[in-house]
C-alpha cells in the first residue's frame, strides 16, 4: 500500500477526518495542511487504519490512559 493510501481506514475514520478537515479550513488553513492535520488527529485518536489479527477487533474509540 503506497503512502497516503486511505483504503485501510474505516468509513467512520474517513468521516471523522473529513469533519476535522472542514473545521481547519473554516479557520483559514490551506486545504492540504487541513487534510494533513485531520489525518494526524485521526491516527492519534485511533492508532491508524484497520488492524488485522487476533485481539484487534475492538471498536474505534479514543484510548484511555
Amino acid at each position: 500500500m503506497p503512502r497516503g493510501d486511505k483504503s485501510a481506514y474505516t468509513d467512520k475514520q474517513k468521516r471523522k477526518a473529513a469533519h476535522i478537515e472542514q473545521g481547519y479550513e473554516a479557520r483559514g488553513l490551506p486545504e492540504k495542511e487541513a487534510q494533513r492535520r485531520a489525518w494526524a488527529t485521526v491516527n492519534k485518536d485511533s492508532g491508524g487504519g484497520n488492524k488485522f489479527g487476533s485481539g484487534r477487533g475492538r471498536p474505534d474509540r479514543a484510548k484511555r490512559g
